[in-house]
Order: structure tokens, then C-alpha cells, then sequence
């Protein structure tokens, strides 16, 4: 196919301004591999590069003066008819993502590239590159281990797009270890955790079970039951039931959305009674949230996640019970 040559001035600007961004992404191309890129032809990159190296913006002077300009590696240009940008105009003053920014976004790309479902690495080996290029400093080198066998996921998956049920041991919050056999529905993660989401057996409901402790996992031949009707998966992961526990906490207004799927219900400002305010004043920010946990495990294990977070205020018996696993869990450090 030949090379097309832009004819409107709208369609060379259009040209200039997509070119501009692609060098400065590629320290180093060649003329032909540009014009491959834009179907246009060699000399018409050639031209244009002529042109951006003569762009800028004034500076104080109001003048285009040397350091206002874009300027390139003249003699990979001419001897080589490669492209080298040594010298950007007003790029460097665009808003960019700390080092700890992109640190962070890469992280999560590299635990993302770990999936199965994520095989095809390139576009997110490309994105973590540009990432590392347009922070503001270096990214802090991190190497992310996922918490859950890569294995594990992947199986849990083929059985759910196979429809066939699952068999493991599962390690309950209690500490008890019991045989389940589940019909797979969904594997979902929430912050660190992974979840398998399934119809149980054993229980005869919908159930959810957090794959790090599952363990001697099984597929078998059984095809899984449908029950579309029993099995309807609600939007949070976390669904109470009228034998669990009552809790409320207090914790601030803008944390509200990290206890969302315990489905949180009767929020309200909470207040302060002292002798220094005899009368009763909302604190600031802080409101009260009732929500269902199904026993104090599951309570120790949401306090663990929002440690100075979250406080439990009712009932009594919670407060107890955290208040003295907390104590036990401080004591080895506590000095004589």
C-alpha cells in the first residue's frame, strides 16, 4: 500500500501533533520505521521533523531563542536518517506521576500480568515501560508475589467455564478444617484477598471462600447443579444473614466506602458526651455504622484490615472480645 501524503493544513497539524508524542516516546527510530507508523512517506517525516525543530515557545524574551526550541541529534539525522529528540519544549512542565505514583501503578500491573486471564504480557510490559519513563524520578524497583498460586486461580476458572464442581479442604475462621464440595459461580478479589463464590453443598447456599485457605483442591467430573434461581450472586461479596452479629462501629465519614460490602445500615453522626461538653455534639466527620458479621472472627479480621480505623462500640461483648485479642497480640512486645 502506498504512502498517503497529508493535503489539508488541518490534516499536517493533525500529523505534527501525533508525531510530537510518538518521538518522544521512541528515544531512538528510524526515519522509514516512522513513516511505516503514519503510512506516509520518508521524506514527508523528514519534512516534518525539519519543522518541529525549528517549534518552541518563546521564553521571557517574548523571542524563540536557542533553549526554546525542539532540537534533535543532527548527525543521527543526516548520516543515519534516525530520529533523537535531544531537547523538549514545555513537555517536561506537564504534570507527571511521582516516583512512588508510578511505583505503585506498577505494582499493580505486575500483580495484574500474574494472572491467568492476563497471559498476553505485552501491552502491560509496555505500560509499566512508559510508566517508568514519564515519572517524575525512578520508580522504586518492586517485585509483587502474589498471596494465591497463580495454579490455584487458574483452576478455579476452568471449572467454572467447564461448569463442573469443585472439591477441597477448606480452613475455616474458627480454625476448623472441612471437606466442601461447591458448584463454582465467580472468582472475585477484594484488596489483597481472592474469593471463590459458589453454591455449597455441605451448607445447601451460596457461600464464600477465600482461596488462601483452601487446600487439596479437586476437580471433579460432576457437572455443577443449575440453580438459577437459588443462586442469584448479589453485587457485594459479603452477605448477611439474620443469624449473624449485630456490630456497630464508629469510624470517619470518608472511610465509609472501605466497609461497603458488609452492607452497612443505620449510619449516623456520632456523638460526644463529657463533662467538657455536657451537651451532646456531633464529632467531627465521625459517624456510626450498624453492620452483620457472622462471629467475632470475622469481626477481629475486619478490625486487623482498618487497625486505628475503625472502633467498635457496641455491643459490650465485641468490645471485649477485640479489646483482649488486641491486648494478647501487643503483649510479646510490651517491655518489662
Amino acid at each position: 500500500m502506498s504512502a498517503r501524503e497529508p493535503r489539508l493544513a488541518a490534516d499536517k497539524l493533525t500529523f505534527l501533533l501525533a508525531l510530537v508524542p510518538y518521538l518522544i516516546d521512541h528515544d531512538n527510530v528510524a526515519v522509514d520505521d516512522v513513516a511505516g507508523r503514519f503510512g506516509v512517506s520518508a521524506e514527508h517525516v523528514r519534512s516534518a521533523v525539519r519543522l518541529i525543530a525549528v517549534s518552541g515557545i518563546p521564553g521571557e524574551t517574548s523571542q524563540y531563542l536557542h533553549g526554546d526550541l525542539f532540537d534533535i541529534h543532527w548527525d543521527e539525522f543526516e548520516d543515519n536518517d534516525r530520529i533523537v529528540l535531544t531537547h523538549q519544549v514545555a513537555i517536561d512542565d506537564s504534570p507527571r506521576f511521582s516516583a512512588r505514583e508510578a511505583a505503585a501503578l506498577i505494582a499493580g500491573l505486575q500483580y495484574l500480568s500474574a494472572l491467568p486471564e492476563n497471559a498476553d504480557r505485552d501491552a502491560i510490559a509496555s505500560l509499566m515501560a512508559k510508566l517508568t519513563r514519564g515519572a517524575s524520578a525512578t520508580p522504586s524497583q518492586l517485585r509483587v508475589s502474589s498471596r494465591e498460586s497463580p495454579t490455584t486461580i487458574g483452576v478455579i476458572q476452568a471449572a467454572v467455564q467447564a461448569n463442573v464442581q469443585l472439591e477441597f479442604a477448606y480452613l475455616n475462621s474458627r480454625g476448623d478444617q472441612v471437606s466442601r464440595r461447591v458448584d463454582p459461580l465467580r472468582v472475585e478479589s477484594v484488596d489483597r484477598d481472592w474469593y471463590l463464590r459458589g453454591w455449597c453443598h455441605l451448607r445447601g447456599a451460596v457461600r464464600t471462600f477465600r482461596l488462601d485457605r483452601i487446600s487439596d483442591l479437586t476437580v471433579t467430573a460432576e457437572p455443577a447443579g443449575s440453580r438459577d434461581s437459588d443462586t442469584q450472586l448479589a453485587e457485594a461479596l459479603f452477605v448477611p444473614s439474620l443469624d449473624d452479629l449485630e456490630i456497630v462501629l464508629e469510624l470517619p465519614e470518608a472511610a465509609l466506602a472501605l466497609i461497603t460490602d458488609y452492607r452497612p445500615e443505620n449510619i449516623h453522626s456520632a456523638h460526644i458526651h463529657s463533662a467538657q461538653h455536657p451537651q451532646s455534639t456531633a464529632s467531627l466527620g465521625r459517624v456510626r455504622a450498624t453492620l452483620r458479621v457472622a462471629h467475632h472472627h470475622a469481626l477481629k479480621r475486619l478490625v486487623t484490615g482498618l487497625a486505628g480505623v475503625v472502633t467498635v462500640v457496641e455491643p459490650p461483648e465485641a468490645r471485649r472480645i477485640v479489646a483482649e485479642w488486641a491486648a494478647a497480640g501487643a503483649a510479646p512486645y510490651e517491655e518489662d
